[in-house]
């Protein structure tokens, strides 16, 4: 079965859908019409703007230009993960922890699948390896912000806790141990919640995407199976990172608590 292409006027169709959600948000004084319609124009620029150059990345194949699509991806995610918090890390720290941790856990994950898991020749195939690690990227940045939200504004409402701990003579560490934890769960609910109605309740995104472009039911099951492992992998450990390095900025050299360090978001 040939992949229907869409108009236009399609689009525009489905487009009326979210202009209709700005009408609601505006009538029910929610405050998010003026939200809505710049994310829906951003994503409409982004995509298109990302389809001519992958369609020229996809005939060049060429390493230099992946590399420099890949690291524009990163940064951008770097941003949104520090836009997104209510209480944020002042200096290179807002934006540092968030990049370092999805560079850590994306990439490598990524990597690790090219290499050992699809093998595919040369690895930096584009058609392989934008999809995932923009798959991974998108998904890693959802939950390193939800847990570094949840730790700095924990941090910040239970300033009185974590200092009674440390008068008792606890390390920063055990201080915030619990604290931690919370972020740390946090953050990967929205994968575990994704992985337990696979199928059920949900058909993720990929798969949709292959199924619609004709491959057999099975190979999009399988590809998409492959996704939500790196993905709950890629965000278990980019959380932990962001959480270890995060909790580690809130206390300086003389284990004192150091909430001057975050600003408001």
């Amino acid at each position: 079965m040939e992949l229907i292409s869409l108009s236009v006027l399609d689009l525009s169709l489905a487009a009326c859908l979210v202009v209709l959600l700005a009408i609601l948000s505006w009538h029910l004084q929610l405050g998010l019409q003026k939200t809505l319609i710049i994310a829906a124009s951003r994503s409409v620029i982004q995509l298109t703007l990302l389809g001519l150059v992958l369609k020229q990345l996809f005939q060049q194949s060429s390493l230099p230009l992946i590399g420099l699509i890949s690291l524009i991806m990163l940064t951008v995610a770097g941003y949104e993960v520090m836009a997104r918090q209510g209480k944020k890390f002042s200096g290179w720290w807002g934006m540092g922890i968030g990049t370092s941790s999805m560079f850590l856990s994306s990439f490598s994950i990524t990597l690790l699948a090219l290499f050992t898991i699809i093998n595919v020749d040369p690895w930096y195939t584009p058609q392989y390896l934008i999809p995932l690690l923009g798959m991974l990227l998108g998904n890693t940045m959802n939950g390193i912000a939800v847990s570094l939200n949840n730790l700095t504004t924990t941090a910040h409402t239970q300033k009185g806790q974590i200092e009674a701990r440390l008068i008792q003579g606890h390390t920063w560490q055990e201080a915030i141990t619990h604290i931690r934890r919370e972020a740390l769960k946090s953050g990967l609910i929205p994968i575990i919640n994704s992985m337990t109605t696979a199928g059920i309740v949900s058909l993720p995104g990929m798969m949709t995407g292959q199924i619609l472009a004709g491959s057999p039911p099975m190979e999009a099951a399988k590809y998409q199976l492959l996704i939500l492992f790196m993905i709950a992998a890629g965000t278990g450990l980019g959380s932990l990172a962001a959480v270890w390095i995060g909790s580690a900025r809130l206390f300086d050299e003389r284990q004192r608590l150091r909430l001057d360090r975050l600003k408001s978001g």
